[in-house]
């Protein structure tokens, strides 16, 4: 699938008229105010541009291409039944993922929720592992039992992948925790959408870790729906950022189509948590492209408010600012996408061809001291 497949994919799951009431949807601003935002954000990013190297700006361009085109092939593999269950994919969102984890260090610990295939990614997970899980595969990251919801890795100081709305937060806040208790300037980002933040244990979160001055980076990916349901129906004060001042936790609000932006203020937020030991909050405001999962025909939204956010595609936009400021040129472009084609292509024949998981793999990782039958 390509991106404009996508576009066209995604349209046609939104409701097909506009007979629903959008003064309420995030989107209510007029179209000129919406113009104005767009090219205020393509210039600043433009003037961010130089101050990476063209190494490091390539490498944030084919990580966003790669998280695209590999739930784009997901969700193939799921149409297909070759993957069931939950999968939530991440198309949209991609800026958010790359744009923060490569403000860490490898030594660095992330923590997520079920919406993680560009997390893991972005973390150094192969492609190939995350489509085996995906699968159900032996040869997955998590060998083949947690599917599209719980992926981890070890290797990586990936945690996870978390089902429960909310649950991984206190977890995370616990990896600080223990980065902290250890001596180590380890940070941790915890990673959580916005419906989440309604849990009492965001509340909890918070407040422990800046009564303990913990390393921890809570980023509020806040893609304005929890499932079905806008956050201006759902959520009393809508500016997620602001509810940590209930808790005297530094935050800042960040543009989530932009990955410079999002790279910026979490280099800001990791540098409070090396240095000082101290938490941030970022809400990082992103739009997901696709439904809440692959079983959501997305009768919640218009088509015209999908397309609008499609025009500010933080890949499109990334891409086209490169080569305004002379960072990429077509060669180069085609260069990345050919081999994000290949890696994506060589994940789903790794996944094809790896075995289903062992019978008695179902008691493993179960138990630390299993216990065995003395009559067998």
């Amino acid at each position: 699938m390509t991106e404009d497949s996508t576009a066209a994919a995604t349209a046609t799951t939104a409701i097909e008229t506009e007979e629903q009431d959008t003064t309420t949807t995030p989107l209510a601003a007029a179209p000129s105010e919406l113009r104005i935002e767009h090219e205020q954000r393509q210039q600043k990013q433009r003037e961010e541009i130089h101050a990476l190297n063209k190494e490091t700006l390539h490498h944030l361009l084919y990580q966003m291409v790669l998280i695209r085109r590999f739930e784009e092939k997901a969700a193939e593999a799921y149409t297909l039944g070759k993957i069931g269950g939950f999968c939530h994919l991440y198309i949209g969102q991609e800026a958010v993922a790359v744009g923060s984890i490569s403000a860490l260090r490898p030594d660095d610990y992330v923590i997520t929720s079920y919406r993680d295939h560009g997390h893991a990614i972005a973390k150094g997970i192969p492609a190939d592992e995350v489509m085996a899980e995906l699968y159900g595969r032996a040869g997955g990251c998590s060998a083949g039992k947690g599917g599209s919801m719980h992926l981890f890795d070890r290797d990586v100081n990936y945690l996870g992948g978390h089902g429960i709305v909310g649950g991984q937060i206190p977890l995370g806040t616990g990896v600080a925790f223990a980065s902290k208790y250890q001596g180590t300037d380890r940070a941790t980002l915890c990673y959580f959408g916005e419906a989440a933040v309604n849990q009492g244990a965001f509340h909890e979160s918070l407040n422990m870790a800046q009564l303990w001055k913990l390393p921890c980076v809570y980023i509020c990916e806040n893609n304005q729906y929890g499932m079905g349901t806008s956050l201006q129906r759902a959520m009393s004060l809508q500016n997620v950022s602001e509810k940590a001042c209930a808790y005297d936790v530094a935050s800042e609000f960040v543009d989530g189509m932009d990955v410079l932006a999002v790279r910026a203020a979490t280099e800001r937020a990791v540098a409070r948590a090396r240095q000082e030991s101290l938490p941030t909050l970022l809400e990082i405001r992103t739009y997901r492209f696709m439904g809440h999962s692959m079983s959501d025909p997305g009768n919640y939204r218009t088509r015209s408010e999908i397309e609008k956010f499609q025009e500010r595609d933080p890949i499109k936009l990334f891409r086209e600012n490169l080569k305004t400021q002379n960072m990429l040129t077509d060669e180069e472009n085609a260069s990345i996408e050919a081999r994000v084609k290949d890696e994506v292509e060589r994940s789903a024949q790794f996944a094809d061809s790896s075995p289903e998981p062992a019978p008695e793999e179902l008691f493993a990782h179960v138990y630390a001291n299993p216990i065995v039958n003395s009559e067998q």
